[in-house]
């Protein structure tokens, strides 16, 4: 009964969810007559204010045309995309995670955009970035290559932050642009920022706050290991390399006290405190940067700190625009994914909100050497996306469990009740059964 009751909950739910995306699906033609396009999306205050400028612009610019903006939070848009995939209501134009690039399009969900694009003379790919392009296209074995099924909404090259005021407050050298601090380094660093500086024996001022999800990528990568191995079918956590880069970034917390614990975190978090100048580092993507506009200090970029490689790493994020392969009105929706990552007018928009870096490789060189606009170091973000980026490794697999369940799995180590070097050797076999499961589901697929 218990079983029955519970999947009778999970069908009211997922009704539910379709049930508001009502009126996503197929395109449709308003009481004047226009043909209506649905716009799923997400993205904070900013960027739906911004997305609405764009939206009423392309639809002055395409008379008989209007689209229907669906905005959901971040941290239901997933869920609710595949309510609207199984319930067969897709919005004509959405974003989608390059993940899911590979089932998508041996699913029949997207359309395939290349004969679109090879006819519009107006979009030319040569002056957009080639990696933001190729996390969308798909042969039908290898994701990278091939057809293009969705559009860059954005690159967003994660870099790292610093508070330039609290270095200069303490007198301690400001960074290297160019040059990033070993670890040995960056500890010393940030041990002369964590302060005590009400005398109450506590910290009050931290040298960073990293959240490991979105962090530990750049001290693995730096220190000559990976999740996975080249050919993206093996689990490789277990390197010796692997357990220094997370023993380090534990010990951050445990042995060398420069980030808030459990405790502190709970008081006030590690985004609060960097915006309240509390921190001296914190990781910045380009979505930020209309918000730390704000920030009652000034802020700039440098590069991760280096491991035993010498050199900084960090990934590059991305969400791609996609177009339903059911929608009515194909040739608009297409143009209006170009309008949104490839024209000028659509681009200057959204990058005058401060909320993402140009998808166009000129008006990308012109907006870095701008010092007008936080942060002065905008070159480090073109910086990542040229030399350094890497895209986030459940990216390369059919699916991305076995990537994250070992971020679920890892808060002890981050509480220092287990060292990095058991949890990767206990770790690597359960990620290793669920990638397993990964490739021959896309196997399956494929046929």
């Amino acid at each position: 009964m218990i079983k029955k009751k519970g999947f009778a909950i999970a069908m009211v739910v997922l009704l539910l969810m379709m049930a508001a995306l009502t009126g996503c699906g197929g395109g449709s033609s308003s009481s004047d007559g226009s043909k209506e396009l649905t716009f799923m999306f997400r993205g904070g205050t900013d960027e739906q204010k911004a997305y609405k400028e764009v939206i009423k612009k392309f639809e002055a610019e395409h008379p008989g045309v209007k689209v229907k903006m669906v905005v959901t939070a971040a941290d239901q848009y997933a869920t609710k995309l595949r309510a609207a995939i199984t319930g067969n209501n897709l919005p004509d134009v959405f974003y989608f995670n390059p993940g899911d690039v590979k089932a998508y399009v041996n699913s029949g969900v997207l359309k395939n955009l290349t004969p679109y694009i090879e006819k519009n003379k107006d979009i030319n790919l040569d002056n957009i970035w080639k990696y933001g392009v190729d996390l969308y296209r798909y042969d039908g074995k290898m994701a990278g290559q091939g057809d293009i099924y969705g559009m860059p909404k954005d690159l967003g090259p994660f870099a790292l932050g610093y508070n330039k005021t609290m270095f200069e407050k303490a007198g301690v050298p400001l960074p290297d642009k160019d040059k990033p601090y070993t670890w040995d380094e960056f500890i010393k660093v940030n041990q002369e920022l964590t302060k005590d500086t009400n005398g109450d024996g506590k910290p009050d001022q931290y040298g960073t706050g990293f959240n490991v999800q979105w962090a530990l990528q750049a001290f693995v990568w730096s220190n000559g290991a990976d999740w996975l191995d080249e050919s993206k079918t093996k689990v490789t956590v277990d390197d010796p390399k692997f357990a220094e880069a997370l023993q380090y970034f534990a010990d951050m917390q445990n042995k060398y006290k420069i980030t808030p614990g459990i405790e502190q975190s709970q008081t006030l978090d590690t985004y609060q405190r960097w915006m309240k100048g509390e921190m001296a580092f914190f990781p910045v993507g380009p979505w930020d940067m209309s918000t730390f506009e704000k920030l009652p200090f000034e802020y700039d970029l440098l590069p991760f700190p280096a491991g035993s490689t010498g050199k900084s790493a960090t990934w590059i994020g991305s969400l791609g625009i996609g177009v339903s392969s059911k929608t009515k009105y194909p040739d608009e929706a297409v143009e209006l994914v170009n309008y949104l990552t490839t024209s000028k007018e659509g681009m200057k928009q959204l990058v005058d909100a401060k909320v993402q870096i140009p998808n166009l490789l000129d008006m990308a060189d012109e907006w870095s050497k701008d010092t007008k606009t936080k942060p002065n170091n905008k070159q480090e973000f073109i910086d990542i996306v040229n030399d350094y980026g890497r895209s986030l490794p459940g990216n390369y697999t059919y699916n991305a469990e076995w990537y994250d369940i070992f971020f679920t799995d890892i808060q002890p180590v981050l509480d220092g009740k287990i060292t990095a070097a058991d949890y990767l050797k206990q770790e690597q076999p359960k990620m290793q059964k669920l990638l397993d499961k990964a490739v021959e589901q896309e196997k399956k697929s494929q046929k």
